[in-house]
């Protein structure tokens, strides 16, 4: 029998309100939980370990998976003590400042979990490369891809020594490489008057607050240097700055981990970004259609993996 008194004590705490309302929208992994609250596995199994206890959610397994959700009651007067629980916890989200981004990251979820064809061809990037095909090469596809890009204003941030800006000036309109090390600049901007890339210009800057004018470039590119910035939210809010309205952001980086000797190894000041974070860069910069993926997954340790996020800024 539901104790309303006992979940009534439940929901003084706001992560069980937070994933109650998650759970009132759809049935969702402690994986996803994970991710979308960015918490640690074992407090998010605690607190639904509770809410399991208080007959607030129940779980099924489907392959590997634990998915949990809201309750099923069949009997009406713990049905009808459930739907009050639930319009106190739908009530609450206005007084939770989180429950907007809860809700975002959810889709986000979703829609990475329904995405089918992003399995096969996970499968597939995992042989491809393995098996010897004549012609058939990484960097064959990636030329090929450069050459179907438009012709546009490209700004590489956190460029160093500019090896994806070399390939964006073979179709770019022009691509402006940024960094904060006067030799990586020096050195790339030699690259760039060896291989005559007149297109392609180097500039000694921060990723925080680049020298580029308002409003000039139609896509901010980060490949890998996120996670070296001091202030990630602030260089995505500059990217917005420099893009035109309507022009994109496009980020890869690291998956969020804890290989701490990373910090000594690469100097990285981040060891990665969970989904959510990302998420919440970008929407607090004012982008709008994101779309965030783990676009690759290393199989030697630590298995560093790769989140790819693409955004625009409105019209």
């Amino acid at each position: 029998m539901l104790s309303i008194t006992h979940c009534l004590k439940l929901l003084s705490d706001s992560t069980r309100l937070r994933i109650l309302l998650l759970l009132d929208q759809a049935e969702v992994s402690v994986a996803e939980l994970q991710d979308i609250l960015n918490m640690k596995q074992s407090r998010i199994s605690t607190q639904l370990s509770q809410l399991k206890q208080a007959e607030l959610v129940q779980v099924r397994k489907s392959g590997k998976n634990s998915l949990y959700a809201l309750a099923d009651h069949p009997l009406p007067e713990s049905a009808e003590a459930m739907e009050r629980i639930l319009d106190l916890v739908r009530a609450s989200a206005p007084e939770l400042s989180e429950a907007a981004t809860d809700r975002a990251a959810l889709e986000l979820a979703l829609r990475n979990r329904s995405d089918k064809a992003r399995a096969y061809f996970d499968e597939l990037a995992g042989k491809f490369g393995r098996t010897y095909c004549p012609g058939r090469s990484w960097k064959g596809l990636a030329e090929t891809l450069l050459k179907l890009l438009p012709s546009q204003v490209i700004a590489d941030l956190g460029a160093g020594e500019g090896t994806f800006s070399q390939l964006l000036a073979q179709r770019a309109e022009k691509v402006i490489a940024i960094d904060n090390s006067e030799k990586m600049v020096e050195f790339g901007a030699g690259l760039a008057r060896e291989h005559g890339h007149v297109n392609l210009e180097y500039r000694l800057g921060n990723l925080e607050d680049p020298p580029i004018d308002d409003g000039t470039v139609d896509l901010a590119f980060f490949s890998q240097a996120l996670h070296h910035a001091e202030n990630p939210g602030r260089a995505i809010e500059s990217a917005f700055r420099i893009t035109k309205p309507g022009g994109r952001i496009a980020i890869l980086d690291l998956l969020k981990h804890d290989f701490e000797e990373a910090r000594e190894l690469y100097a990285d000041v981040w060891l990665g970004f969970s989904k959510v974070e990302v998420l919440g860069f970008l929407q607090h910069a004012g982008f709008i259609d994101i779309d965030i993926t783990v676009v690759d997954r290393e199989s030697e340790a630590p298995h560093f993996q790769t989140l790819m996020a693409l955004a625009r800024r409105p019209e």
